[in-house]
């Protein structure tokens, strides 16, 4: 990149940097105040979460120019949901803040962190003032604090979209490859462009929020990348706060598709919820390769990338 460009960047995100400074020092002091004054903490925090994500949002589509394209289902407003999602980049967080925007959900998102991240001052402090669920993806280690933030969304009805990446990492050409090795050793499909879902993370979701009222459905995102001939290729994050034509001469196309399942016709044991997301995982890899297949058409991508 250019040093006009590097400059440009430094320009646009250091007064947003010094937000998130600012904010993370908030969330810090009202740690405390949350074993007291729960509710009235999560909703400030909300609040405080919202005029930051949204800037950073505003960068990227904005002044950086990233063209989000969007299919699926109608998405309705401020209804709490689960969030399911693929993982492919850091730029994920843009693709379903977008969406969070236009449901009026933005600053009630809630991600599930490491749960080394609460020794952390300033961001630790704050993701926990917060109410993120904090885990080692070791779900009967981390019951204790599941039953924390589950009991905020279930007791208190807190608004939520408590949002998880099923694949537990990032997609890479290497890690697919592992993928496929895998579900050919334990006899399970092999689904195009993700890595086989962690099942026991989202039937432990479910599970405990199916008693909050409030608590709808199940979002399913699915989230594509294209750059000049490359399917599944994402910007930096550097890029994707400094590049200033991000979706024209840089060459990206974002799109995600949305699709609402309500939390009532998933299945009751959890056996069915762990096959019902892999099923899920196989129907959003054939939904990948025909947006692969649609890009290519439009001369998009001119190089296939083998599922």
């Amino acid at each position: 990149m250019s040093l006009l460009s590097n400059l440009r960047g430094t320009l646009l995100v250091l007064p947003w940097a010094l937000s998130l400074v600012c904010m993370d020092l908030i969330l810090s002091l009202l740690l405390p105040l949350s074993y007291f004054a729960p509710t009235w903490v999560y909703h400030a925090s909300s609040f405080i979460a919202f005029t930051n994500w949204s800037w950073i949002q505003r960068i990227f589509e904005v002044f950086n120019s990233a063209v989000i394209t969007t299919s699926g289902d109608e998405l309705p407003h401020e209804e709490s949901a689960i969030i399911i999602a693929n993982h492919v980049s850091w730029t994920d967080f843009y693709m379903i803040q977008a969406l969070a925007i236009r449901a009026g959900m933005l600053g009630r998102c809630r991600w599930f962190s490491k749960i080394e991240l609460r020794w952390v001052p300033l961001l630790g402090w704050g993701i926990w003032a917060m109410g993120m669920p904090m885990v080692s993806r070791k779900w009967m280690r981390d019951e204790k604090e599941l039953a924390r933030v589950f009991h905020g969304i279930v007791v208190k009805k807190w608004p939520t979209w408590l949002i998880s990446f099923s694949e537990a990492t990032r997609f890479t050409p290497k890690k697919y490859e592992e993928t496929k090795i895998w579900c050919k050793e334990n006899d399970r499909p092999i689904p195009k462009h993700l890595l086989y879902p962690r099942t026991k993370g989202f039937v432990t979701t479910v599970q405990h929020l199916r008693a909050a009222k409030h608590m709808k459905a199940v979002y399913d995102i699915t989230i594509a990348y294209g750059h000049h001939n490359r399917f599944h290729e994402a910007p930096t994050i550097w890029e994707s706060l400094s590049c200033r034509d991000l979706s024209g001469s840089g060459g990206y196309k974002f799109h995600v598709d949305f699709k609402r399942i309500p939390l009532e016709t998933l299945p009751e044991n959890d056996a069915a919820l762990a096959k019902w997301l892999e099923k899920r995982w196989i129907e959003k890899g054939e939904y990948l390769e025909a947006k692969r297949e649609e890009w290519a058409r439009e001369g998009s991508l001119t190089q296939p990338i083998k599922a």
